[in-house]
């Protein structure tokens, strides 16, 4: 597993292991952001397990599991404090952190108002495919507060 840089302390990832948790846990990151379904897949931590192993090492854990066609405004708030109250680097991970890195890049779009379309060509300067984005911010917007 190798995070990718969003900011200087926001990192996304793909499914995370125990020795990936050391590993974070050395390399200096105080938050771990799971956004994946437990059961997504076979063999991947529960997030029970994940965040005792991340307790061990001293880190910060939040389970906010979403699925791209189903985030809500809520999802992207609670991802959104999770990452500004997360204690040195955090790490945001998901199947591949394209979840992870669309639960931020709708905060910036729907808090910031930062462009969707600057947002989506970024992502994909990282690897990202972020084409969803624009959709999602205009259902976001068109949700009742």
């Amino acid at each position: 597993m190798q995070p990718t840089p969003i900011t200087d302390s926001l990192s996304v990832a793909g499914q995370i292991t125990r020795e990936d948790i050391a590993a974070l846990a050395k390399d200096g990151y105080g938050t771990i952001i799971n956004n994946r379904p437990d059961g997504e897949e076979p063999g991947q931590l529960s997030h029970e397990e994940a965040a005792a192993e991340a307790a061990k090492h001293g880190i910060e854990y939040h389970y906010i599991p979403v699925l791209t066609n189903t985030i809500s405004r809520r999802d992207v708030v609670a991802h959104q404090h999770a990452v500004l109250r997360g204690h040195h680097k955090v790490l945001a991970h998901c199947r591949s952190g394209t979840r992870s890195y669309l639960l931020w890049a709708a905060s910036r779009a729907l808090y910031d108002r930062e462009s969707p379309l600057k947002l989506v060509a970024e992502g994909a300067v990282k690897g990202y495919d972020l084409r969803v984005l624009p959709s999602l911010v205009e259902r976001l917007e068109a949700e009742p507060r």
